[in-house]
């Protein structure tokens, strides 16, 4: 008897397990190392420093023209997992956005970011809500693996509802839950204070940032949860 509960429970257990798998659809690259297809500049803004090279959507440093623009998805999603690689030069700032809508003046306005920097070398180091793999201004990334400036780092994004989770190279350093007590003391107390916008959307566009820094993306891949 005792043996044939155990094996039901591990049935049970199989079940549920190949049933969550099944919620996760195949990954679907973002980007095809060759072309901007796929992509344009958040609200179509003219921008002179996107460009693709060796593979890699690459941000150039601001030119003399300053036509600075975020790089965001033709698609949206709402529930998913994001995996790409990274890197940045010394001094760099830049970043990874979710759910964004074009409906306000900046893509930041609305998607939460997953902060992309030289976390050595930066000027700004007055606090660690600044840092790679937080989620800017709100939540410091935990405990991280990053590797130095001018090398490749690997993010995954992982968005289901409220629950979000931040990864870097195969580590989880961060999770939170958009909308929670804690979540709503921290937009308080941060940059987002008075901007409505803000994590509302539940649906929207990938972004990559232009923060006037040489920046590298590429193996850029999603899958939906369903």
């Amino acid at each position: 008897m005792k043996s044939t509960k155990l094996i039901l429970l591990l049935l049970t257990i199989c079940i549920a397990a190949c049933s969550a798998q099944s919620k996760k659809s195949k990954w679907q690259s973002l980007f095809d190392g060759k072309s901007m297809d796929g992509w344009r500049t958040y609200q179509d803004k003219e921008n002179d420093t996107w460009e693709v090279k060796d593979g890699a959507l690459h941000c150039k440093p601001m030119s003399e023209a300053k036509l600075r623009a975020d790089l965001i998805t033709e698609g949206e999603y709402d529930n998913f997992e994001l995996s790409l690689e990274w890197k940045i030069t010394s001094n760099g700032n830049s970043g990874i956005m979710f759910r964004v809508s074009e409906e306000y003046e900046h893509s930041y306005y609305s998607g939460p970011e997953y902060q992309v920097l030289d976390d050595e070398g930066y000027k700004d180091r007055e606090t660690e809500l600044h840092f790679t793999g937080a989620n800017y201004d709100m939540h410091p990334a935990g405990e991280k693996k990053l590797n130095p400036v001018g090398q490749w780092n690997e993010t995954r994004i992982l968005v289901n509802q409220n629950h979000v989770e931040h990864w870097l190279n195969g580590q989880k350093i961060l999770e939170y839950e958009i909308g929670s007590d804690d979540w709503n003391v921290r937009k308080e107390n941060s940059k987002w204070k008075n901007v409505n916008g803000y994590a509302v959307p539940t649906k929207g566009h990938i972004a990559l940032q232009d923060h006037d820094s040489e920046a590298w993306y590429r193996n850029i891949k999603i899958r939906v949860i369903k």
